[in-house]
C-alpha cells in the first residue's frame, strides 16, 4: 500500500497488471458537538478531455447510484462509502473520474469540513487489497463545504490516480460550475 500526499501520481494498471476493477473507499470522523453535524455526500463525475462532465447522467450520487452503462456504482462497503468503478468498461470518452465529498445543506443545514477529520480515499483492487491511500490533511477548513479527494484519469493507455484534497467554499455552485452541471 502507497500513502499519497496532496498533488501526487500513482500508476494504476502499469504498477497492476490485470487491474480491471478498483473499489474507491471514502471514510471519515467528525468531532462531537452538540450543535448541528456536517452531512458529508460522496458523488462521483465523469468527465471528458475538456475536464467537464460528460453529462448530468454521469453524476453518479445517493440519488443517481451509477453510471448509464455502469462502469461507476456505489456499492456495500467496509468503509462509510465504496465506489465500483469497472475500468474496462469506462466509456472512452471518460478522460477522467473525479470523486468528491460535499456538505449537504438540506439535512443539517449549512455546515463545512471544520468538524470532519481523519477523511481519506483509498483505492483497492477488486479484492479489497489497498493499493493506496490519500489521508486529506486536516488543514484550516472551516470555509469548505466541498471537496475534491482525487481523480482517476486515463494515461498511455491506462489508468491512474492523483490524490488532491481540494476545497471549495461556495460547495456545489462551484463546482456545477467548474465541471458544467446543472445542480
Amino acid at each position: 500500500m502507497t500513502s499519497m500526499v496532496a498533488g501526487s501520481n500513482a500508476a494504476l494498471t502499469a504498477e497492476n497488471p490485470g487491474l480491471d476493477t478498483v473499489l474507491l473507499g471514502i471514510g471519515w470522523d467528525t468531532v462531537p458537538s452538540r450543535g448541528p453535524q456536517a452531512e458529508l455526500v460522496p458523488m462521483v463525475i465523469m468527465c471528458g478531455q475538456d475536464g467537464r462532465a460528460l453529462s448530468d447522467d454521469h453524476l453518479v450520487f445517493f440519488n443517481q447510484i451509477a453510471s448509464p452503462e455502469g462502469s461507476v456504482a456505489f456499492a456495500g462497503t467496509e468503509d462509510q462509502e465504496q465506489i465500483d468503478v469497472a475500468l474496462s468498461r469506462v466509456p472512452e470518452a471518460v478522460s477522467k473520474i473525479v470523486v468528491l465529498l460535499y456538505v449537504d445543506p438540506d439535512v443539517r443545514g449549512p455546515g463545512n469540513f471544520g468538524a470532519v477529520k481523519n477523511a481519506y480515499l483509498r483505492v483497492a483492487d477488486g479484492q479489497n487489497r489497498e493499493l493506496l491511500r490519500f489521508n486529506v490533511p486536516r488543514g484550516n477548513t472551516d470555509k469548505i463545504n466541498a471537496m475534491i479527494l482525487g481523480e482517476l484519469y486515463r494515461h498511455a493507455g491506462g489508468w491512474k490516480f492523483r490524490a488532491l484534497g481540494q476545497g471549495y467554499e461556495t460547495g456545489l455552485a462551484a463546482v456545477a460550475a467548474d465541471f458544467n452541471l446543472k445542480l
